[in-house]
């Protein structure tokens, strides 16, 4: 005659000997996820959010598009069409002006049926910029990246995602196949706008100017990365027509968007902005008089004289050619 182990349990039916254990496993498992979440709520005060005054300026280092470029290529390997990749940008901020000096990727998943359904990895963000700060402890979040190469609707869900780690994030798109010339990367930030006095404040993407800078020492690994892409000092008939093309089609491109815009200020859909107009006159006043006979004999002069100098250039490299081949 042996005992029952539990003599409360040996009195019940089995099926509510079934249903005890069962709750008794659910208030477990409601004890460990507590203990979890609390885990994960105590890591999520470790990373200070990066204080920022509101960005007027970003300037993006070459390393960034680099970095971007490698993303992209590694996700998208053999794909024509691939899906855009989201990035973090780290740097410092000093009076308005952004300076983004490095980044790393996350982990990204969307669906292109449902844009609000996305996945961004937290743990994955705060382990690596957790490791950043060890090595660089003066880069800090300012905003992040995404390939785009247009706004999508999520956009604004990924950016106040962000803003739990910087107080004003830059939101970046980089452009890695760029279909016209120019800064193959556009700034935005967000911002709240009222369409009238009823209804509530709404988030929306506005552009700050962005530019590329770099500092002496990636400016010379820039060089060096060139040098292996493009000998930079053979000069050919067809290298230089390309080079005219391109910058001739820069300038058009630029000359239609003034149009557009004085069209547009004329028709009064838009205000009229007086730096822009501003900038405009001074392009204006920097434009030569060639309708004045003194003026077409100054642009001769000038330009016959550019051009000797290129002729005697040319010569003297092809002379040092052949004395090289002779050699």
């Amino acid at each position: 005659n042996k005992s029952p182990r539990n003599p409360v349990h040996s009195r019940l039916p089995p099926v509510e000997l079934r249903l005890e254990e069962f709750i008794q496993d659910c208030q477990e498992e409601r004890r460990k996820r507590r203990g979890f979440r609390g885990l994960l709520l105590k890591r999520r005060k470790m990373v200070e959010p990066t204080p920022m005054t509101t960005p007027t300026e970003v300037v993006i280092h070459p390393l960034v598009l680099l970095s971007t470029v490698d993303h992209y290529n590694r996700l998208n390997a053999g794909v024509v069409a691939g899906k855009r990749v989201v990035g973090v940008l780290l740097g410092t901020s000093l009076k308005g002006t952004v300076d983004v000096t490095n980044s790393f990727a996350i982990p990204f998943e969307e669906d292109a049926k449902s844009p609000n359904i996305f996945f961004l990895d937290h743990n994955f963000l705060e382990n690596m910029y957790g490791m950043f700060r060890k090595v660089n402890a003066r880069e800090r979040i300012v905003g992040w990246y995404s390939t785009g190469p247009k706004i999508k609707p999520n956009d604004l869900d990924i950016h106040q995602i962000f803003r739990q780690y910087c107080t004003n994030p830059v939101y970046c798109i980089i452009e890695v196949e760029p279909k016209e010339l120019g800064i193959p990367c556009t700034s935005y930030i967000a911002k709240e706008e009222t369409e009238d006095e009823s209804s509530e404040p709404k988030l929306t993407f506005q552009h700050v100017p962005s530019s590329v800078g770099a500092l002496e020492a990636e400016e010379i690994g820039v060089e060096h990365l060139l040098r292996d892409v493009s000998d930079t000092t053979v000069s050919t008939l067809s290298t230089q027509v390309k080079d005219k093309v391109a910058a001739l089609t820069g300038l058009y491109s630029r000359l239609e968007e003034i149009k557009s815009y004085m069209n547009q200020v004329i028709e009064g859909k838009l205000p009229i902005n007086h730096n822009i107009m501003y900038k405009i006159q001074g392009i204006f006043n920097i434009l030569p008089l060639l309708h004045h006979q003194r003026s077409q004999k100054e642009m001769a002069i000038e330009t016959n004289d550019n051009l000797m100098a290129m002729y005697i250039s040319s010569l003297v490299r092809s002379v040092i050619a052949i004395h090289n081949l002779i050699n």
